[in-house]
């Protein structure tokens, strides 16, 4: 992978694990612990980062056109035969550039790896993908309707809502035998369908690129430019696991703090507790992000896919005791 980045004139980061703020993601519990400076009195809290974003698009700003990080990353609550508590994470950022360009950024790399690991393909529980087949490259929308006969995007009667009504979605995951709960938003109906038609399907054969979230998902990407209902947002799949997840990134200060608001509401609502807005951040964002392109990849998983393995902890070292 280094030599895969340097060769392409990408300078490797290293960003401090202690921060202000973790990320601000609802879904998403992290670890919190205390910083005490010599002589002072008391202490104050820091977490460990969930991911380097926030500390990554300060060097963009900075003036860095080209970075990437491999960053071990800390994640409270999460452990499962693809999940871990701490993992390693890949990320890349381009001024200059959106989403496409790293689409193609991924179509290379993946090819890099598999020839680096000396694999034909990658593979997971009987299933192959191979990176040198032409790749897959499906909307969200277009695999909702192709995958669970959904007209997604009619089901969102405001593309400006964050929080979209639950009903018309769950009428259409209750038509097609996927249960919903009293209570349940629109976005845990989207993943409760996700991950029972729709997910388990993908990266099967070659590499799939699911693209254009819908915008109430747009995290931390920009608009569409040329339809608003949907962000600039891809995830990538090999095997039917997740491996990737890119932004053309938003650079609007004013946006970026509202849609913080949004999540930081949305997390005392479901969990209880607040996590602190990195300030600095949306300071650099006010100075003036570029246009810019970034994405994380779970580097782990991508070792546990060109090792053949089914689970990420054959492919640590040491893993996190239970």
């Amino acid at each position: 992978m280094r030599r895969f980045f340097s060769g392409r004139g990408f300078v490797e980061v290293e960003t401090p694990a202690l921060q202000t703020s973790p990320g601000i993601e609802p879904h998403i519990q992290p670890f919190a612990t205390e910083l005490r400076e010599p002589f002072a009195q008391g202490a104050r809290t820091l977490y460990l980062h969930t991911s380097p974003e926030f500390a990554m698009k300060k060097l963009l700003v900075a003036g860095m056109p080209r970075i990437f990080q491999l960053a071990r990353v800390f994640r409270n609550g999460e452990r499962s035969d693809t999940h871990h508590p701490e993992f390693t994470m890949l990320e890349w950022y381009r001024s200059g550039a959106d989403y496409r360009d790293l689409m193609t950024d991924c179509e290379d790399l993946l090819r890099s790896c598999a020839d680096a690991a000396g694999v034909a393909a990658f593979v997971r529980r009987g299933r192959r993908c191979d990176p040198g087949l032409p790749w897959r490259f499906l909307t969200v929308a277009e695999a909702f309707r192709s995958l669970a006969d959904i007209d997604l995007l009619a089901t969102v009667a405001d593309p400006d809502d964050p929080d979209p009504p639950p009903a018309a979605l769950a009428a259409e995951a209750r038509r097609i035998g996927v249960s919903c709960a009293d209570g349940d938003r629109w976005e845990d109906i989207f993943f409760r369908i996700a991950l029972d038609r729709i997910e388990p399907l993908l990266g099967d054969g070659a590499p799939t690129i699911l693209h254009d979230y819908p915008a109430c998902m747009a995290a931390l990407s920009r608009r569409k430019p040329g339809d608003a209902r949907v962000a600039e947002r891809f995830e990538l799949y090999v095997c039917g696991v997740e491996l990737a997840n890119a932004f053309s990134e938003l650079t609007d200060p004013v946006e970026q703090r509202r849609r913080f608001a949004v999540d930081t509401a949305l997390r005392e609502r479901l969990y209880g507790g607040r996590l602190p807005v990195d300030e600095d951040f949306l300071s650099a964002l006010a100075f003036g992000l570029p246009a810019s392109a970034g994405i994380a990849l779970g580097f782990d998983r991508l070792v546990m896919l060109a090792a053949g393995v089914e689970t990420i902890e054959e492919v640590l070292w040491a893993p996190v005791a239970e």
